[in-house]
């Protein structure tokens, strides 16, 4: 796909991996619709993206876990930008514990269910609700386009995030299922696999804990955000990419 004026959907675009994924594509010439909660961050971003060379970047406010707001927001994209050409299922959150801690043989804590359904929401059934909501607006329109799904490393399963695993992992399963269903409308679908990026969150972590987490990563350091934006250019640029997971991490395997 010639990524100059083509529409690129971006959930959790704001800021972090989907800013950087934004303003590279920006730089590509893709015209943009950031998806994310924080309204002024959003504004900040898209602005940041015009001046990168995006012929138009526009921020819209929805929470991508509820179904109504996801069709309506799609229908709001498809009448300004005109179609839609590529979606990068970016938003997400942590609501990381444990599933049961014990001490001296008492439970301590457990993951409870608002932090697993939480995670599900955003990270699982929002990828569902707007990659159905961005592959009808482009089967409808005629047009042929790709759908990447940012998943995670922690899919193969990381301790105290069985929400989080559980969610990217099948993150990963729907873009398979996508790629096999989609195919017969020249639609395609992939997924990215990050390790540890030096995203704002963990940048504000602690030098000892970002060391911690530094040390088993064969390649020495944390990953860049435009390392992973770079990834889904490619993806959305090269058309015989379907059906698979990228692993961007480092040589890092959980």
């Amino acid at each position: 796909m010639d990524l100059s004026g083509k529409t690129i959907v971006i959930t959790g675009g704001a800021r972090g991996l989907g800013a950087a994924m934004a303003k590279r594509l920006a730089g590509a010439g893709s015209r943009l619709a950031l998806v994310d909660l924080d309204e002024s961050a959003l504004q900040a971003t898209a602005e940041e993206c015009r001046a990168a060379g995006s012929p138009q970047a526009q921020g819209y406010v929805a929470n991508v876990a509820k179904e109504a707001e996801v069709e309506a927001l799609f229908d709001t994209i498809a009448a300004d930008f005109g179609a839609i050409h590529g979606l990068v299922n970016n938003a997400g959150i942590i609501r990381d514990a444990l599933m049961l801690k014990y001490k001296d043989g008492k439970q301590v804590s457990r993951m409870t269910l608002d932090q697993w359904q939480a995670v599900i929401d955003v990270n699982l059934t929002a990828v569902f609700l707007c990659g159905r909501e961005a592959a009808a607006k482009m089967i409808e329109s005629g047009e042929k386009g790709c759908i990447v799904n940012i998943s995670s490393i922690s899919r193969s399963g990381n301790m105290g995030q069985a929400n989080y695993s559980a969610a990217k992992a099948g993150v990963q399963a729907m873009s398979v299922v996508w790629a096999k269903e989609f195919a017969r409308f020249g639609i395609r679908s992939a997924s990215i696999a990050p390790g540890f990026v030096s995203t704002e969150l963990v940048m504000s972590m602690k030098p000892e804990a970002r060391e911690k987490m530094t040390r088993p990563i064969p390649a020495g350091r944390l990953g860049e955000p435009d390392e992973i934006a770079h990834t889904v250019q490619f993806i959305l640029e090269n058309e015989y990419v379907n059906g698979r997971c990228i692993e961007v991490d480092g040589a890092l395997r959980l």
